[in-house]
């Protein structure tokens, strides 16, 4: 009967081993077919995303339309839940933005080809309008350990990257919206947009006095600015290194200027 037991027990073991070896062998592999997917991308529809990553804005004049480095009708052709490219500074953040009109969360696990991918995609919800329109728009990214995704937006924790970093860009098929980053820190685990009614004034600049004076031992906040209800942000959240709470880094509409 022991012998019997043991011999299950064996079994058991053995298949929880093979179990946690395939899951390993299709995360690694997930990964790789990722980071080339998304190098493909950004080499062959976004090979100027970041060249002008820290012009500053122009003014809105048909004569001087700024030129849209990222090609959307190749974009959209391969995925048409393609709404923008957003590129940080100094950051591997350079990748597509995505909506799924099926299910929110799909690109959690799911890359641009809309195949299972371990490290996903970068993503807005269906609560947020795909031009960035709204009062607050959030998106999604893992905190990847190769770095990937939106793991290296924690560069934020450091005081000198945060201070020396002000702005990052977004591409939409007809603008380029330019952020000041006001702050960084470890938020909750709270639906931003379903916690809060941003269409209400009051409730909107608790938030905005919120983000500015956040209750966070891991914070970074830009002096001199203050929002206010005409203010327009765009809240970059991943997790937090310590698996608790969320990492979010916050930025203000400074600049939203027409392209050709």
């Amino acid at each position: 009967m022991k012998k019997k037991i043991g011999i299950m027990i064996a079994v058991v073991c053995g298949l929880l081993a093979a179990a946690a070896l395939a899951y390993l062998i299709v995360t690694i592999v997930s990964r790789s077919k990722a980071e080339e997917d998304y190098s493909r991308l950004a080499s062959s529809y976004a090979s100027g995303a970041t060249a002008d990553e820290t012009a500053a804005p122009s003014e809105e004049t048909t004569e001087s339309l700024i030129e849209n480095p990222i090609d959307f009708a190749s974009l959209k052709q391969e995925n048409s839940d393609t709404v923008g490219w957003i590129t940080v500074p100094d950051t591997n953040v350079n990748y597509p933005v995505l909506q799924s009109w099926v299910d929110d969360n799909f690109y959690i696990d799911h890359g641009f080809d809309r195949e299972y991918s371990f490290p996903g995609a970068i993503y807005m919800q269906l609560c947020n309008r795909p031009g960035f329109s709204d009062r607050v728009t959030v998106l999604y990214g893992h905190n990847m350990r190769d770095g990937s995704m939106f793991a290296s937006l924690h560069s934020f924790e450091d005081s000198e990257f945060f201070d020396s970093h002000e702005s990052f860009t977004i591409y939409t098929e007809n603008r380029r919206l330019t952020y000041r980053v006001v702050s960084a820190f470890v938020g909750d685990d709270s639906h931003i947009i379903n916690s809060h009614n941003f269409g209400d004034d009051r409730v909107f600049e608790e938030y905005c006095l919120s983000v500015m004076n956040p209750h966070s031992m891991s914070s970074n906040v830009r002096s001199g600015v203050k929002l206010n209800n005409t203010s327009k942000l765009l809240i970059l959240s991943t997790c937090n290194d310590s698996n608790v709470g969320r990492y979010l880094v916050v930025g203000e509409l400074i600049a939203s200027e027409p392209t050709r």
